[in-house]
C-alpha cells in the first residue's frame, strides 16, 4: 500500500498535508472538551458558583465542539478530493499500462482480472483514502495525546486503561492474522466470478445451441459460492471487532468509575471535589483513547482489502513489456539515396513462446521488395499467424533478425514502426460506433495526437486535478453531451474512408444501412455478419495507406468471388504497398508473386504457384485437396 503512494501528484501531498493539519487541529480541539466538562463540573459542585461562569465554560465548549466538527468535514472533503484523483490516475496508469502490452504480457493477466484491478481493486484505494486514511492518521494522535494528557491523574485508573489496551490489540492481531488470507483470495475469487460471467456472455450463442445452460450456471454457483463463503468469513470475523470494543470501552468505564469511586470514599472533602473532577477528565480521555483503537480497527477493515488491491494494481504498473521502443524513425536509404519503402526481410529467424521448449519457427528466411505480394500457406500449427505477428512486434525473434526497410524491427520506434503497417487479423475487431470511426480506426491524425500531461513514472497522462486536466475533462463532458466525437473527420478524410471501403468492397453494404457511414456499429460489432466485419477489418488497414499490409487469414469469411474482387482492388490501389498474405485456400493466393510454404515451423518451399505445384510435395498435398484437375492444369 505504501508503495503505490509514489503516484499521488505533488499537489495531492499538499492537499494531504494540509489535511494533516486539520487532522491534528480536531484532535487539540476535541481533547480541550475534556478540560471543559472539568471545569463545569468544578464550579457546579463549588458552593456559590455564579451560572454565568457555567454559560461561559459551556459556550467555550460548544465553540471548541463546533471548531472540531469544521476541521472532520474540511478532512473528509480534502480525503474524497485527493482519493477521487488519485484512483482516476490509477485507472489511466493502468489503462495506458496494458495499452503497452505485448501478446506475452497480456497472456500474463487473464481479462477478467485485468478488468477487475481497474475498476474493483482501484475502487477499495478510494475507499480507504476517503476513510481509511483519516482514521489510520488520526488515531495515532488522538491515543498518544489523549495518554499524555492523562499521565500522572492516577496510577489506578492508568493501569485500568492499559490493560484495556492490551486486551484490545490483542484482539485486534488475532482477528487480523485469521483474516488476511482470506482478504487476498477474495480478489482471486472476484477475477474468477468475473471470467464465468463474461465467459457465458461472449458464449451466449454455443451455450444455447448446446444446451449447456445448466452446465454455465453450475460452474457460476460455484465461484459465486466460493466467493460468498469467503466474503461471510471475514465479515462475521470483522463483526467481532466492533462488539469487542463497545465491551472493552464499557468495561473501562465502569473500572473509571467504581477505582473513582473507591477513592473518592476514603478521601477529604476538598480531595473529594478534586478526585471526582479528575475522575470526569480521565474518564473522558480514557473513552479517547479505546475510541481511537475502534477507529484503528476500522482501518484494519479496510486496510487488508485495500494492501492486496494496490498490489494487484502494482503487479500490471510494474510489469515491463518485453517489446520496447526503439530510437529509429524512418528507415534505411537505397543507393540512390531514395528512402527504402516496404521491403520486409526475415533472416535467419527462429522464435519460442515463452515458457515453451519447442521452437515455434525455425531458421525463416525470406525477402518482401515494395509492391510484392508474398503468402503463406501450411497445415494448422505450422507458424503462418506467428510469422506475419513479427513483423509488428507483437512479438519478438528468439534468434535471427526481422528487418523492415533494412533496419531491425527492435531498433524501430514502436509507433513509427506501426505507422508503416495495415494490419488485418484472424479475428476481425470491431469497437463501438460508427462505420466510419471504424474504417478510421488509429489514424495518424488522430491516433498519433497527445496531449502533453503530467509524467508520473513512465506513463504520461493528463494530471485531472490541474487546471489543464480539468478544462480537458470539461471538452470531453460538452463533447459528449453534444453527441459529437473528439477528432471528428473532416470531408477530405471522409472521402478516404470512402476509398478504403469501396476497395475493401464494403461499400456494398454500408450504402445499405441507415446512416450509411455513419450508421452505428455496436460493441464488438454484434450488428453486421462475419464477412462484413472482416471486409472493414481490410477497409481500415488501406484506410492508413501503410507501406506493408499484413493479412491474417483475412479473406476467409468472404466468398470466392468477393474474395477475388478485393484482391484485384487491392492490386489496383494499394500497388506500391507489400503485401503479406496468410491464408489457407490455394485460389487467394495462387496469383502471389511469391508463396512460402510452411510446416512444423519451417520453411519447406518458396517460389510462384506453378513452381511449388512442380517442387514443393506439401504444396501439392495442399492444392491437389482443394483444386481440381484442370484447375491444377491451368
Amino acid at each position: 500500500m505504501i508503495r503505490i503512494c509514489k503516484y499521488l501528484s505533488k499537489f495531492e501531498w499538499f492537499q494531504l498535508f494540509v489535511g494533516l493539519l486539520f487532522i491534528v487541529a480536531g484532535v487539540f480541539l476535541e481533547l480541550k472538551l475534556p478540560d471543559y466538562m472539568a471545569d463545569i463540573t468544578r464550579l457546579v459542585e463549588t458552593p456559590g458558583s455564579k451560572m454565568h461562569d457555567i454559560w461561559v465554560a459551556g459556550g467555550k465548549m460548544l465553540a471548541v465542539s463546533l471548531g472540531a466538527v469544521l476541521c472532520t468535514v474540511a478532512v473528509g472533503f480534502i480525503a474524497a478530493r485527493v482519493s477521487a484523483s488519485f484512483t482516476q490516475r490509477l485507472r489511466s496508469l493502468e489503462f495506458r499500462r496494458v495499452e503497452s502490452f505485448g501478446l506475452e504480457e497480456l497472456n500474463k493477466f487473464s481479462t477478467a482480472s485485468l478488468i477487475t484491478r481497474s475498476t474493483n481493486d482501484v475502487t477499495q484505494i478510494q475507499m480507504f483514502i476517503t476513510m481509511g486514511l483519516i482514521m489510520l492518521v488520526k488515531s495515532p494522535i488522538m491515543a498518544v495525546w489523549a495518554v499524555c494528557k492523562i499521565a500522572g491523574k492516577g496510577a489506578d485508573w492508568t493501569l485500568a486503561t492499559g490493560v484495556a489496551v492490551v486486551i484490545v490489540m490483542s484482539a485486534v492481531a488475532l482477528i487480523m492474522s485469521l483474516v488476511m488470507p482470506k482478504f487476498r483470495s477474495m480478489q482471486a475469487l472476484t477475477d474468477n466470478i468475473n471470467r464465468v460471467a463474461r465467459e457465458n456472455l461472449t458464449g451466449l450463442r454455443v451455450v444455447r445451441a448446446y444446451n449447456a445452460e445448466d452446465y454455465q450456471q453450475g460452474k457460476f454457483d460455484k465461484a459465486n459460492r466460493d466467493l460468498t463463503e469467503t466474503q461471510l468469513f471475514t465479515n462475521r470475523a470483522m463483526s467481532i471487532m466492533m462488539p469487542l470494543m463497545n465491551t472493552v470501552m464499557n468495561g473501562l468505564m465502569l473500572a473509571v468509575y467504581w477505582i473513582g469511586a473507591y477513592l473518592i470514599s476514603d478521601a477529604g472533602l476538598m480531595d473529594k471535589l478534586t478526585l471526582f473532577s479528575n475522575m470526569v477528565v480521565f474518564s473522558s480521555y480514557a473513552v479517547q483513547v479505546i475510541m481511537s483503537f475502534l477507529m484503528m480497527s476500522m482501518v484494519f477493515v479496510l486496510w487488508p482489502r485495500a494492501d492486496v488491491s494496490a498490489k494487484r494494481i502494482l503487479e500490471v504498473l510494474d510489469t515491463k513489456p518485453r517489446v520496447t521502443d526503439g530510437e529509429r524513425m524512418e528507415g534505411a536509404k537505397n543507393a540512390d539515396g531514395t528512402p527504402m519503402c516496404g521491403s520486409v526481410e526475415f533472416h535467419d529467424v527462429s522464435f519460442s513462446y515463452p515458457d515453451s521448449r519447442e521452437p515455434m519457427l525455425e531458421h525463416v528466411s525470406f525477402t518482401a521488395q515494395q509492391g510484392q505480394t508474398v503468402a503463406f500457406i501450411g497445415s494448422t500449427g505450422s507458424g503462418k499467424t506467428t510469422l506475419v505477428n513479427l513483423v509488428p512486434r507483437f512479438y519478438d525473434a528468439t534468434d535471427g533478425q526481422v528487418l523492415i526497410d533494412g533496419v531491425d524491427v527492435r531498433d524501430y520506434n514502436l509507433q513509427a514502426l506501426r505507422d508503416k503497417i495495415g494490419y488485418v487479423p484472424q479475428q476481425s475487431v470491431m469497437f463501438k460506433g460508427t462505420v466510419a470511426s471504424n474504417i478510421a480506426f488509429g489514424d495518424k491524425s488522430q491516433g498519433g495526437k497527445t496531449v502533453a500531461g503530467e509524467r508520473v513514472g513512465d506513463v504520461g497522462l493528463i494530471d485531472m486535478s490541474t487546471p489543464q486536466g480539468r478544462a480537458h475533462e470539461r471538452e470531453l463532458r460538452q463533447a459528449d453531451a453534444e453527441g459529437n466525437t473528439i477528432g471528428r473527420l473532416t470531408d477530405a478524410q471522409m472521402e478516404d474512408v470512402r476509398k478504403a471501403s469501396a476497395v475493401a468492397k464494403a461499400d456494398e453494404f454500408v450504402t445499405r444501412m441507415e446512416g450509411t457511414y455513419e450508421a452505428p456499429i455496436a460493441q464488438g460489432g454484434s450488428n453486421v455478419s462475419g464477412g462484413q466485419k472482416q471486409r472493414l477489418s481490410i477497409a481500415r488497414a488501406v484506410w492508413r495507406h501503410p507501406e506493408i499490409l499484413v493479412f491474417d487469414d483475412s479473406f476467409s469469411a468472404l466468398d470466392f468471388r468477393t474474395d477475388h474482387d478485393v484482391r484485384e482492388a487491392l492490386a489496383r490501389e494499394a500497388g506500391d504497398a507489400t503485401k503479406l498474405i496468410v491464408a489457407q485456400r490455394i485460389g487467394t493466393i495462387m496469383d502471389a508473386d511469391r508463396i512460402i510454404v510452411l510446416d512444423q515451423g519451417r520453411v519447406v518451399g518458396q517460389g510462384t504457384h506453378k513452381e511449388l505445384l512442380r517442387d514443393c510435395e506439401v504444396y501439392r498435398q495442399i492444392a491437389e485437396s482443394q483444386l481440381s484437375e484442370a484447375e491444377l492444369a491451368s
